[in-house]
């Protein structure tokens, strides 16, 4: 067996064309975009590339068929928040065989070793955690867009060779509407919550529009560091400007009216954001966007193809969690889907073991667990203790 490095196109090529071939005979796998794989790559496009970098291997057997890939990579503002300076791993696929995904890890640590690295997590993004993150291991149909999906016995390699569970990452489904076609009401319990709320004093609730982008850009920002700032050593305020960029590359499919913000006397306090799910346009793609595909993209969207939708972020100022303006953004959003017939399925992803809130606001408005996904841990560094995720959570606040 051998290893290459990705340089040349060539290389390129193969790199994202190995997982068409390995998942060929699956229905559920859908086709990342090239040109979206790759830009992970491109330090013009990955603002990750500011404060890391990344390398990549294409693994071949004797005769020259291509086995196996790995993508290696450091997010420097990622690893001073860990207690050990730790990389990781992504966009790994491999053929059934514990001696090619091995060769790939053992490539993978060698790398980190060579940047000091003493632990390493996987398989992860060289970017944002809600796309390419976590191995499925319970759920295996057709994933969400931006959630991965991989091979069965890809569990097994990682923990055979070594790798540690230091999280868990829950995807919940919830049908918007039955068999017939009618709306699946939400729980009396939230319907009361939200109809008491929304008749208190100063409360208020408005979806987004972009004629007015600037401002709910800013009010996401501030709902979100305020909600994440909680836990200093892991986070990194959300820049503004990158935002945008993602709101502008996803103005194809977003729908204002699955964007929704509460407010406190006129204060942003919470937001809630839904993407129609395009993985169910993608997959007739095989992962090109020449013309005739964005015609038949057009067409699909304005057929309704997309009739699962996907929640990508959320947030609640620390003051008002528990308040029930969880309940009263959900209720908003029943109010949409009751004029829109064709969505018909709500998938939240993902909510961590270490989020016992989310988990149990999920339930609250009756979605069931659906898919599993971990992300690993690997001890580069022998002498060095293994600590799971929600126990680093706990250890921090005690000391606060």
């Amino acid at each position: 067996m051998k290893l290459i490095e990705v340089k040349t196109n060539q290389d390129k090529k193969e790199f994202i064309d190995f997982p068409k071939e390995l998942y060929k005979a699956d229905p559920y796998w859908v086709c990342q975009l090239d040109s979206g794989l790759e830009s992970v790559f491109d330090k013009t496009k990955n603002h990750t590339f500011q404060h890391g970098e990344a390398i990549r291997w294409i693994l071949k057997d004797d005769n020259d068929n291509l086995i196996g890939r790995i993508a290696a990579f450091i997010d420097n503002v990622r690893s001073s928040a860990n207690r050990q300076p730790t990389g990781g791993i992504g966009f790994f696929e491999v053929i059934d065989s514990r001696e090619a995904a091995f060769i790939l890890f053992n490539k993978a640590i060698e790398w980190h070793t060579s940047h000091g690295m003493e632990a390493m997590d996987g398989p992860i993004n060289f970017g944002e955690n809600d796309n390419n993150w976590g191995l499925l291991v319970e759920g295996f149909v057709q994933p969400g867009f931006g959630m991965p999906y991989h091979k069965k016995y890809y569990r097994a390699f990682f923990e055979e060779y070594g790798f540690k569970n230091y999280f868990e990452q829950f995807s919940y489904h919830r049908d918007v509407r039955d068999s017939h076609n009618k709306i699946v009401q939400f729980p009396e319990r939230i319907m009361k919550i939200a109809d008491w709320l929304s008749k208190r004093p100063g409360y208020s609730f408005h979806h987004f529009e972009f004629r007015r982008k600037e401002k709910y850009v800013k009010d996401i920002v501030e709902i979100y560091n305020s909600t994440w700032s909680v836990f200093k050593e892991d986070f990194t305020p959300l820049d503004p400007a990158i935002l945008e960029e993602s709101l502008a590359k996803a103005k194809l499919i977003i729908d204002e009216k699955l964007i929704w913000f509460a407010y406190f006397n006129d204060r942003p306090i919470a937001f809630f954001v839904l993407f129609p799910d395009l993985n169910q346009i993608l997959k007739h793609f095989n992962g090109k966007l020449h013309l005739w595909n964005l015609m038949r993209f057009v067409y699909f969207k304005a057929t309704h193809k997309m009739t699962r939708m996907r929640a990508v972020v959320g947030g609640v100022h620390p003051k008002f969690q528990n308040s029930g303006v969880e309940s009263a953004i959900f209720f908003q959003l029943y109010k949409v889907f009751i004029k829109k017939p064709w969505f018909r399925e709500l998938e939240l992803s993902w909510v961590g073991d270490f989020n016992p809130k989310m988990i149990a606001i999920y339930g609250a408005i009756g979605a069931k667990k659906a898919k599993t996904h971990i992300t690993y841990r690997y001890m580069i560094n022998p002498k060095l203790s293994f600590i799971r995720y929600k126990d680093e959570i706990s250890d921090k606040q005690s000391f606060k």
